[in-house]
């Protein structure tokens, strides 16, 4: 008699992407305000704060539009895993895929493919945007479009783990809500999105901001879409882009432990 071997923790994890992608494209409403939202806030700020900058050539439109990408692939992480988690928690499917021989490792998997195929998909609309109306324009040289894929990796792997560790504080999606958009409104200032150049914030912010992801991801993101004498506009007066990769690579393994230890498949265990 032939026994049958499972599927690993990787494709089971793919397999669960699948599932992700196809449940997240089904509800109309959660797609129009997940890659809205980013794009809305970053056209609103860009038209009202836009004009010249010390650099030649930069204008504070293109520091937001840049910031704003790397802001908005933290939203479709962080903020969207976060909450949605909850809501499985809460609506007792994660209690139903406990009973199924899904390792959590798989089910962490299956979340990273739909922030990855989200996040680039608002990537794309992002940038585009930008082009179109703050003149922001693609990177030319190799170094920066790798530059550009190893903060988006790394950014959407620490966020999306350190979501689902979120996940787990709150009881509820409604809290979970509430204690997301304020923490991720916190960082978006003292980061730097929403103030350009950052050297416009008290250095004890920003202090605080560099603890977290948020600020290296939109530090790595300028880099790629600024011209180079933008760096001058750094806290630093540099891109800093090994300690970028850095805290971003710690923030990585820091989101996996977390993850793994605070994971509950319930609201009790």
């Amino acid at each position: 008699m032939t026994t049958l071997a499972l599927p690993g923790p990787l494709a089971l994890g793919l397999a669960r992407g699948g599932t992700e992608l196809r449940q997240f494209f089904r509800h109309k409403e959660q797609v129009v305000f997940t890659f809205s939202l980013p794009a809305v806030l970053m056209i609103l700020l860009g038209s009202i704060l836009d004009g010249p900058t010390a650099l030649a050539g930069v204008t504070s439109g293109q520091l937001l539009a840049a910031g704003m990408i790397g802001s908005g692939i933290v939203s479709t992480s962080f903020n969207s895993i976060a909450t949605g988690v909850s809501a499985d928690r809460e609506t007792g499917a994660l209690k139903r895929l406990r009973g199924t021989p899904m390792p959590s490792s798989s089910y962490f998997i299956g979340k990273m493919v739909l922030v990855a195929v989200s996040s680039l998909a608002q990537t794309v609309l992002m940038v585009a945007v930008s082009m179109l109306l703050f003149g922001l324009k693609l990177p030319t040289e190799a170094d920066k479009w790798l530059t550009l894929l190893w903060v988006f990796v790394l950014g959407i792997v620490s966020c999306t783990l350190l979501g689902i560790a979120l996940s787990s504080l709150a009881r509820s999606t409604t809290g979970a809500v509430a204690v997301v958009q304020m923490l991720y409104l916190v960082l978006q200032f003292i980061s730097g999105v929403f103030v350009t150049p950052i050297t416009n914030l008290p250095k004890i912010m920003v202090d605080i901001a560099s603890f977290f992801p948020l600020k290296w991801i939109c530090q790595g993101f300028r880099s790629v879409f600024l011209p180079d004498g933008a760096v001058g506009m750094e806290m630093a007066g540099s891109w800093e882009l090994p300690r970028v990769a850095l805290v971003l690579g710690i923030w990585c393994v820091a989101g996996l432990v977390l993850a793994r230890l605070s994971f509950r498949w319930t609201d009790g265990k």
